[in-house]
């Protein structure tokens, strides 16, 4: 048998009611707890990135591709579906779906009421799939075979701000010289929580936008792209952007919201550095519960000494000691994470406020390699600190040990 083995298996196994026991169990709950923190924190900073990102991809696509235009107008210049791009689009196996989109600015005119928004148009292969995750009430516009809908969509921003509700009519008057108007119906209103969109995006069918702009049914203002694979959205861009014609341009959608994107990023240095610190508190309390428990049996460790056990040995006892510690508080600290998080998933119980955090409650990802990685670091980091009060053992002579009970 492991000699230093047992004897830490026959210290753990004191009565509870022992001071060196009621050291222990903080030295547990002290560890678990700041586990728990930190897979709760990668958890909800994962949820909270995936949910906002997903949000911007699901209304804008991964990439864009549109004509090039000189200067901001919103009126773009016009793509055919009959770019290279388009036709030969199943070509690229990285494309998971195309779709092609408008804009045009417009005043939306109510009886006491104006308000300045940007006329998405979408045509059939739009994925309300997608974009159903928005959608708050209603339902997505209905397109024709023959002409366009007047059917409209609006943000719940821009419904509450002109107090409208489903089956409302309005006119819209486009930016054009000469001006025009079209008479609209409210169908669906949807809700994403990012302003660039709620306060001025509303989506109707992309047949309007060619009729005003007096475009051919083949011409639209640009192609949505969605990858496959998220994370090779740059690769995917590199491919395309040298595929397509000259005269076409493609953009990343992060790109196009950096300020979120960079926003997001920062995060991810708040949690590193709240990391860091659990790591280092998690440290300090297993060096000082540790010393404790040596100073308290330094007579035990002085009659070991005695009856021949090496230093060596005697270091591995309260190793042994420390590392059975550090797994129970694993333990229990992936226990309180796991069952805290799948609370939180299921039944959405802390809220947020949307206004400020662009949704309505905390949300989880269920990232499994950052909490396999979480456990390897804690274990490793603690297990290393160990050593330091391993070196208050080594210099406990046996004589001065025994005289010191």
């Amino acid at each position: 048998m492991n000699f230093p083995y047992f004897i830490s298996k026959r210290i753990t196994s004191e009565a509870n009611s022992s001071f060196s026991s009621i050291i222990s169990k903080l030295a547990i709950i002290s560890i678990s707890v700041g586990l728990a923190a930190m897979i709760l924190a990668f958890f909800i900073l994962g949820g909270f990135q995936q949910t906002i990102k997903q949000k911007i991809y699901n209304f804008k696509g991964h990439l864009e591709i549109t004509k090039y235009n000189m200067g901001n107008a919103l009126d773009e210049k016009s793509i055919s579906f009959g770019s290279d791009f388009y036709v030969q689009k199943d070509e690229f196996e990285f494309i998971d779906h195309v779709q092609a989109f408008a804009y045009k600015p417009g005043l939306i005119k109510t009886q006491d009421e104006v308000e300045g928004v940007v006329y998405k148009g979408v045509d059939a292969q739009f994925d309300t799939t997608r974009f159903a995750v928005n959608m708050q009430s209603g339902r997505f516009i209905h397109h024709k075979e023959d002409g366009y809908s007047d059917e409209v969509i609006l943000s719940k921003h821009i419904a509450n701000k002109l107090s409208m509700e489903l089956g409302d009519k309005f006119m819209i008057h486009f930016v054009q010289n000469p001006p025009r108007f079209r008479r609209l119906q409210l169908v669906g209103i949807y809700e994403t929580g990012l302003e660039e969109f709620d306060k001025s995006v509303i989506i109707g069918d992309l047949g309007m936008i060619q009729r005003l702009n007096e475009w051919n049914k083949d011409q639209v203002g640009g192609f949505e792209v969605f990858v496959k694979d998220k994370s090779k959205i740059d690769d995917a861009e590199n491919i395309l952007f040298n595929a397509i014609d000259a005269d076409l341009y493609v953009d990343k959608v992060s790109d196009k919201y950096n300020q979120i994107f960079d926003w997001l990023g920062l995060l991810n240095q708040n949690v590193t550095v709240f990391l860091g610190l659990i790591l280092i508190v998690a440290c300090f309390n297993m060096i000082s519960i540790l010393l404790i428990l040596i100073l308290e049996r330094t007579y035990m460790i002085g009659v070991l000494q005695a009856l021949g056990a090496s230093k060596r040995q005697v270091k591995r006892i309260f190793l042994f000691k420390g590392m059975l510690l550090v797994t129970k508080g694993l333990v229990y600290g992936n226990l309180i994470a796991l069952i805290i998080a799948l609370i939180q998933d299921q039944f959405q119980l802390v809220p947020l406020d949307a206004a400020n955090y662009y949704m309505y409650y905390v949300p989880i990802s269920w990232d499994y390699e950052s909490l396999i990685g979480l456990n390897v670091l804690t274990f490793l980091v603690v297990s290393l600190a160990l050593g330091i009060p391993m070196t208050v053992v080594s210099r406990i002579k046996p004589i001065a040990a025994i005289r010191f009970n």
